[in-house]
């Protein structure tokens, strides 16, 4: 910009536009990390969590409702934030994408029993050890997974960029 003052409606219209989304990460009670199999790419782990769909709902909301949405339950009562993850534009998807991740806890049998998906969403649950998942997903996305499992276990809170070539 050439330093000359624009109204803010005229200025935001120069911004890059961004996606946010809220999740969860949950692990069972022997810390085995929990995902859902997206229904639009097998290929696909993912999260319980999804989009902000409405200009006043906040990532922690968000987390919460696609929660709900997804497996029926409502697993966690206080934001605990874990990550945050960048993603630039990448292929179909012309916007930044901004995600927090927040502690899901860990679920017990009866509660990964009580799981009901929506099968538009997701098509399987599945827990495994962190070293098994590797082969079941891309190498970011397991650097992602890998990264957010160690900010739990350390108390910390990590920042994740996806490079159009990660």
């Amino acid at each position: 910009m050439s330093g000359t003052w624009l109204p803010p409606e005229q200025y935001i219209a120069t911004l890059p536009k961004a996606t946010v989304y809220g999740c969860f990460f949950v692990t069972d009670q022997d810390d085995r990390p929990i995902q859902l199999r997206a229904a639009h790419n097998p290929a696909v782990w993912q999260w319980p969590g999804g989009n902000l769909d409405d200009p006043d709902e906040t990532p922690w909301g968000c987390a919460v409702r696609e929660c709900m949405e997804e497996t029926g339950l409502r697993i966690a009562d206080t934001p605990r934030l874990l990550a945050v993850h960048f993603l630039p534009p990448l292929g179909d998807w012309t916007t930044h994408k901004i995600g927090f991740v927040f502690d899901g806890g860990q679920l017990d049998h009866d509660q990964i029993d009580r799981i009901v998906l929506d099968p538009d969403e997701h098509t399987e649950v599945a827990v495994r050890p962190l070293e098994e998942w590797r082969t079941e997903m891309g190498a970011f996305s397991f650097r992602r997974l890998a990264a957010v499992a160690e900010a739990r276990r350390s108390g910390s809170v990590c920042y994740l960029e996806q490079s159009p070539t990660s």
